[in-house]
């Protein structure tokens, strides 16, 4: 018997593809997985997957095959084995040609620059001189594998630098350097594209990173003038355009005391950033990836409040127990309150959920949800309610 719908494969097992399950069940598209593992996070909720290795390309192909398109829950999958893909018939979105420049930031800035994006000043070195040359206080980020915080480096003094070349070296790898930015706060800009070349731009949000980890998202950025807002969204658009991105893309932003707007990073898949568009937007950005790659004609990015906040939950050294006896603290304080957890072990500093609340008054909203990530990883002791 044919399929009610075509079938779209999903290389990586983590949170963001758990959270695409949820949107493709609802339209009935049937999800493949390529997991890591038999109980890491997304396999835990689609039945269809196999255990493989995305550096592997019999185990890329044997996940796409039937399959209409493939997508990502990560950046990692070597772009020759993309190349292969591509080659024997299938769909990859965001295809190699666009999602290298989420892989490499060497390649990102080199065609960042070329667009006329405003970027951090920036440059390729390969040792301490070039460090020294560049001009410190810096960033260095290893080209490619960093996320979270990991492969990015704060120097400071040439010493400092080591770590940075050590970790390149091991893993192959250039070192970039970057201008140490005195910004005001960082933004976000998300976009959906679909192949056809529909766009839509959600709301641009503040973002509170703590050793490289987005802890705190506010939807839209508080005090933001529109035409900056504008100017965000019209650089994601761009961006998007001209990369060829299908799917979802997360530019994350600078902004300065002097009001500039420089791009941090670019993601191309659901980004944490966009966590709060499960509770506070008319469509999230897990069903806009999913619309988007499937060429479906994209859903409205509007909000559905005056105010979204979404709070990581995060393990803690402290904690004991499971997440899920946090539920009837949360849950009777605050019923409006929404809850996503992951299904993962506890570690110190592991993303392991967020919460997500929204409504008219912005501090309210930032109580809540930080105090109920805080009651879930264990950072509020014995406080009753």
């Amino acid at each position: 018997m044919a399929e009610r719908a075509p079938r779209l494969a999903v290389v990586g097992g983590g949170q963001l593809a758990r959270m695409m399950a949820e949107p493709a069940a609802a339209l009935g598209v049937p999800l493949r997985l390529l997991a890591e593992g038999p109980d890491v996070s997304a396999a835990q909720v689609v039945p269809d997957h196999l255990v493989g290795d995305h550096r592997e390309l019999a185990d890329l192909e044997a996940v796409t095959a039937g399959c209409v398109a493939v997508t990502f829950d990560h950046e990692h999958v070597p772009t020759e084995h993309l190349r292969a893909l591509e080659a024997a018939g299938v769909a990859v979105r965001p295809g190699p040609d666009a999602l290298v420049h989420a892989q490499d930031k060497a390649v990102m800035r080199r065609r960042l620059a070329e667009l006329g994006v405003p970027c951090p000043r920036n440059t390729v070195v390969a040792t301490p001189a070039d460090v020294e040359a560049f001009g410190l206080p810096c960033v260095l980020k290893t080209t490619r594998g960093g996320y979270d915080g990991k492969g990015v480096w704060v120097v400071r003094t040439l010493p400092d630098a080591d770590q940075a070349f050590a970790a390149a070296a091991a893993a192959g790898v250039e070192v970039l350097a970057e201008e140490l930015v005195d910004f005001a706060r960082e933004l976000s800009a998300i976009v959906a594209r679909s192949p056809s070349g529909q766009a839509a731009a959600y709301p641009v949000v503040e973002t509170v990173q703590r050793d490289g980890i987005c802890h705190e998202v506010t939807a839209p950025a508080p005090d933001l003038p529109e035409d900056r807002a504008m100017q965000a969204q019209e650089i994601a658009l761009r961006v998007a355009g001209e990369l060829g991105v299908v799917g979802i893309l997360a530019v994350e932003l600078f902004e300065t005391a002097d009001g500039r707007l420089l791009v941090n990073e670019l993601a191309m898949r659901p980004h944490n950033t966009g966590h709060w568009t499960q509770d506070g937007a008319v469509t999230s950005q897990f069903e806009n990836h999913l619309r988007a790659v499937l060429d479906l004609p994209l859903g409205s990015p509007a909000p559905r409040a005056r105010w979204s906040v979404m709070v990581n939950v995060l393990g803690s050294a402290s904690e004991t127990g499971r997440l899920y006896d946090g539920y009837p603290h949360a849950m009777a304080r605050d019923p409006h309150l929404r809850v996503h957890l992951y299904g993962k072990d506890l570690r110190p500093g592991r993303k392991v959920g967020h919460v997500n609340t929204y409504g008219d008054d912005l501090e309210d909203c930032r109580e809540r949800a930080r105090h109920a990530a805080a009651w879930f990883a264990g950072d509020l002791g014995d406080e009753s309610e």
